[in-house]
């Protein structure tokens, strides 16, 4: 099992920055296949993919909407994965989640993924 305690988010204005970190424990954790992602969930909207990176080589990718404001990077040595996020906009609104799959493979869709942080809200005002 693998259990992932996420902190930080809140509410800013459209422009400002936030960061969201998540930490992951359980001896599953020492696998380097995993692959760590951050979801997102507004209101009435299903769960999308923002970004992933690839514990082994960090490796990165980006839903297009993220591309050049949000950075997904991990610190190895603290089994955190961070999402610093830039260049607000009200439309980046919602719950996110972390989540890590185990396969190896850099997947988007959230139902591949087994393990799930608790959410944290992120709200951006106009």
């Amino acid at each position: 099992q693998v259990q992932l305690v996420q902190s930080g988010g809140g509410l800013v204005q459209a422009g400002g920055s936030l960061k969201l970190s998540c930490v992951a424990s359980g001896e599953a954790f020492t696998d380097y296949r995993y692959v760590m992602a951050w979801f997102r969930q507004a209101p009435g909207q299903e769960r999308e993919f923002v970004a992933l990176i690839r514990w082994n080589g960090g490796s990165t990718s980006y839903t297009d909407s993220v591309k050049g404001r949000f950075t997904i990077s991990r610190d190895i040595t603290e089994n955190t994965v961070v999402l610093q996020m830039n260049s607000l906009k009200p439309e980046d609104t919602a719950v996110y989640y972390c989540a890590a799959n185990p396969t190896g493979w850099e997947l988007r869709d959230p139902r591949d993924y087994a393990f799930w942080g608790q959410g944290t809200q992120v709200t951006v005002s106009p």
